[in-house]
Protein backbone atom coordinates (compact mmCIF):
# COMPACT_ATOMS: atom_id res chain seq x y z
CA UNK A 1 0.00 0.00 0.00
CA UNK A 2 1.20 3.61 -0.31
CA UNK A 3 0.46 6.00 2.64
CA UNK A 4 -1.20 9.28 1.91
CA UNK A 5 -1.04 12.81 4.00
CA UNK A 6 -3.22 15.69 2.89
CA UNK A 7 -2.56 19.44 3.58
CA UNK A 8 -3.81 22.64 2.42
CA UNK A 9 -7.45 22.51 4.16
CA UNK A 10 -8.52 25.92 5.85
CA UNK A 11 -11.94 28.84 6.21
CA UNK A 12 -12.18 30.41 3.13
CA UNK A 13 -14.84 32.73 1.82
CA UNK A 14 -17.00 31.67 -0.87
CA UNK A 15 -15.78 32.67 -4.42
CA UNK A 16 -12.59 32.26 -3.27
CA UNK A 17 -9.81 29.16 -4.03
CA UNK A 18 -7.55 26.38 -2.44
CA UNK A 19 -4.96 23.97 -3.26
CA UNK A 20 -5.24 20.35 -1.72
CA UNK A 21 -1.60 18.31 -1.14
CA UNK A 22 -1.67 14.92 -0.99
CA UNK A 23 1.82 13.49 -0.52
CA UNK A 24 2.32 9.99 -1.41
CA UNK A 25 5.33 7.48 0.43
CA UNK A 26 5.63 3.63 0.40
CA UNK A 27 4.81 1.76 -3.26
CA UNK A 28 5.58 3.72 -6.34
CA UNK A 29 2.79 6.24 -6.49
CA UNK A 30 3.27 6.20 -9.99
CA UNK A 31 1.80 3.41 -10.58
CA UNK A 32 -2.04 4.26 -9.18
CA UNK A 33 -4.41 5.99 -9.99
CA UNK A 34 -5.85 9.08 -7.21
CA UNK A 35 -8.68 10.66 -6.22
CA UNK A 36 -10.45 13.21 -3.59
CA UNK A 37 -13.05 12.16 -1.99
CA UNK A 38 -15.43 14.71 0.29
CA UNK A 39 -17.49 13.77 3.57
CA UNK A 40 -19.93 16.70 4.89
CA UNK A 41 -21.48 16.10 8.71
CA UNK A 42 -23.49 14.03 8.24
CA UNK A 43 -23.41 12.85 4.78
CA UNK A 44 -21.77 9.94 3.42
CA UNK A 45 -18.10 10.15 1.67
CA UNK A 46 -18.73 11.54 -2.21
CA UNK A 47 -16.48 11.07 -4.81
CA UNK A 48 -15.18 14.59 -6.09
CA UNK A 49 -12.07 13.92 -8.84
CA UNK A 50 -9.67 11.24 -10.23
CA UNK A 51 -6.79 10.88 -12.19
CA UNK A 52 -5.05 8.31 -14.09
CA UNK A 53 -1.73 7.24 -13.13
CA UNK A 54 -0.65 8.44 -16.52
CA UNK A 55 -2.66 11.95 -15.85
CA UNK A 56 -4.07 11.56 -19.24
CA UNK A 57 -7.81 10.39 -17.90
CA UNK A 58 -9.61 12.71 -15.48
CA UNK A 59 -13.14 12.33 -13.74
CA UNK A 60 -14.92 15.27 -12.31
CA UNK A 61 -18.15 14.57 -10.05
CA UNK A 62 -21.01 17.09 -11.67
CA UNK A 63 -20.40 19.30 -8.34
CA UNK A 64 -17.26 20.36 -9.05
CA UNK A 65 -17.19 19.82 -12.66
CA UNK A 66 -15.52 23.24 -14.03
CA UNK A 67 -14.39 24.70 -10.78
CA UNK A 68 -12.00 22.00 -9.53
CA UNK A 69 -9.04 20.81 -11.40
CA UNK A 70 -6.90 17.46 -10.17
CA UNK A 71 -3.43 16.81 -10.97
CA UNK A 72 -0.24 14.98 -10.22
CA UNK A 73 3.22 15.60 -10.26
CA UNK A 74 5.06 12.20 -10.12
CA UNK A 75 8.64 13.22 -10.10
CA UNK A 76 7.20 14.34 -6.20
CA UNK A 77 5.51 11.69 -5.49
CA UNK A 78 2.30 14.32 -4.84
CA UNK A 79 -1.51 14.97 -5.70
CA UNK A 80 -3.50 17.77 -6.24
CA UNK A 81 -7.06 19.46 -5.86
CA UNK A 82 -7.21 23.25 -7.22
CA UNK A 83 -10.39 24.29 -6.01
CA UNK A 84 -11.86 27.65 -7.34
CA UNK A 85 -15.20 29.53 -6.70
CA UNK A 86 -15.60 27.57 -3.77
CA UNK A 87 -19.10 28.06 -2.36
CA UNK A 88 -20.75 27.05 1.11
CA UNK A 89 -21.70 23.22 -0.11
CA UNK A 90 -17.89 22.38 -0.74
CA UNK A 91 -17.30 22.73 3.07
CA UNK A 92 -16.20 19.00 3.89
CA UNK A 93 -13.34 16.76 4.90
CA UNK A 94 -11.69 16.30 2.08
CA UNK A 95 -9.71 12.58 1.23
CA UNK A 96 -6.68 11.78 -0.90
CA UNK A 97 -7.10 8.42 -2.14
CA UNK A 98 -5.02 5.99 -4.43
CA UNK A 99 -6.16 2.76 -6.07
CA UNK A 100 -4.79 0.17 -8.64
CA UNK A 101 -6.99 1.20 -11.42
CA UNK A 102 -8.80 4.65 -12.08
CA UNK A 103 -12.50 4.87 -10.48
CA UNK A 104 -15.20 6.63 -8.37
CA UNK A 105 -16.57 4.34 -6.47
CA UNK A 106 -14.77 4.12 -2.35
CA UNK A 107 -14.18 0.56 -3.06
CA UNK A 108 -11.73 1.51 -6.53
CA UNK A 109 -9.32 2.65 -3.77
CA UNK A 110 -7.13 0.92 -1.21
CA UNK A 111 -5.78 3.58 0.46
CA UNK A 112 -6.29 6.44 2.01
CA UNK A 113 -5.09 9.86 3.84
CA UNK A 114 -6.30 10.66 7.36
CA UNK A 115 -8.34 14.03 5.42
CA UNK A 116 -7.99 17.63 5.57
CA UNK A 117 -10.61 20.23 6.75
CA UNK A 118 -12.18 22.84 4.09
CA UNK A 119 -14.85 25.71 5.26
CA UNK A 120 -16.40 27.70 3.30
CA UNK A 121 -18.17 30.27 5.25
CA UNK A 122 -18.30 34.45 5.18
Amino acid sequence: QVQLVESGGGLVQPGNSLRLSCAASGRTFTKYAMAWFRQAPGKEREFVAAIAWSGDNTYYADSVKDRFTISRDTAKNTGYLQMNSLKPMDTAVYYCAAGGALGYRLVDFGSWGQGTQVTVSS
